[in-house]
């Protein structure tokens, strides 16, 4: 019997398979194929925490202390074991490497029960220059994929004195609520259906219920190729169970759209996001060839980025969460940036 999200999925892949054929830009090495074993899952050290604006920050670090800062930042539904296998690899080429938890994932808390449960672009992206302040860190390396890309972009638009150098999956994700109110092409709005489900209570009431079922799915549709196992699932899916997670998600994609208002606090920030600011640091950017989400063609965002830029196609079968499917793909884009 044919199973109801079949068609979905085929609709999303024939999308995918349109959108990775990007002419002028061919693959720069392949990453090993999906068809190979799983790894062995990577552990972290144990997590440290740090207090940082409104949060007590819980992160990962490897590496020695002395070393050049590089943060990398995860996306949704996912949590820091993305880059499980990448920070090794960077932390033994001496980097400093720091995985944090965004709010609302795994072992992150609010500092107190009155702060808004906002998840909107800039307040995510503040989050990582406060740690980063608290952390005394004056700039890193970031690199990050979904929301971990958006708030990585965000960082080095506005505050580029703090990115030495950029890594990001699907490259230039820096939105407004007042792009959020074009209408898109129905095939482009129909791979946007989870945004429009978390628009409803129906929406909301069913994340809170389901979100292992709603995390395996996102991962399913946005990585059709990749052969993740239970444990790998369920290690990740343990960050979604923060008491904070389903208002930070749903206020994410509500204010998206316009139906959830922003803290004021941030309206001067997301005035200037508005404008589609350019990134002028260093950056790699990065896409897998079987990326199942919403994501544009390379060179509808190349001229955003002024600076030194390099794009890489990923191929291999790879999905959105490039670092864990293509994570020695990901650690050399990251040292190369860093060299550029």
């Amino acid at each position: 019997m044919t199973s109801p999200i079949d068609p979905l999925r085929r609709r999303l892949l024939g999308v995918a398979a349109i959108i990775a054929t990007t002419a002028g830009l061919a693959p720069v090495g392949a990453a090993p194929s999906a068809a190979e074993p799983p790894r062995p899952p990577a552990e972290f050290p144990p997590l440290r925490r740090v207090s940082a604006g409104d949060l007590e920050i819980a992160y990962a670090e490897l590496g020695p202390a002395s070393g050049r800062p590089v943060i990398l930042l995860h996306g949704w539904p996912y949590d820091i074991h993305s880059f499980a296998e990448v920070a090794p690899g960077l932390a033994a080429r001496g980097c400093r490497v720091i995985v944090p938890y965004l709010r609302g994932y795994g072992a992150t808390r609010f500092l107190s029960g009155a702060t808004a449960r906002n998840g909107q672009p800039a307040a995510v992206a503040l989050d990582t220059v406060a740690m980063m302040d608290a952390l005394n860190i004056p700039s890193a390396i970031l690199g990050g994929f979904d929301w971990g890309a958006r708030s990585a972009d965000i960082i080095a638009a506005l505050w580029p004195e703090r990115c030495q150098s950029l890594v990001a999956v699907s490259g230039y994700l820096i939105g407004s609520q007042a792009a959020g109110q074009t209408p898109l092409p129905p095939e482009a709005e129909f791979q946007w259906w989870y945004q429009f489900y978390f628009a409803t209570e129906r929406g909301r009431a069913g994340y809170e219920k389901y979100r292992r079922e709603f995390a395996r799915l996102i991962w399913r549709l946005a990585s059709p190729r990749w052969a993740f196992d239970d444990a790998t699932f369920e290690r990740s899916a343990g960050a979604l169970d923060n008491p904070d997670h389903v208002a930070i998600v749903i206020h994410n994609y509500r204010w998206r759209l316009g139906l959830a208002q922003g803290e004021a606090k941030y309206d001067a920030v997301e005035a200037r996001l508005a404008t589609a600011p350019t990134i002028t640091v260093p950056t790699i950017t990065l896409e897998g060839d079987a990326n199942g989400a919403p994501h544009l063609e390379p060179q509808a965002y190349a001229a955003k980025f002024v600076g030194r830029h390099v794009h890489r196609t990923i191929t291999g079968g790879i999905g959105h969460n490039l670092p864990q499917e293509a994570p020695e793909a990901f650690a050399q884009a990251v040292l190369e940036a860093g060299a550029l």
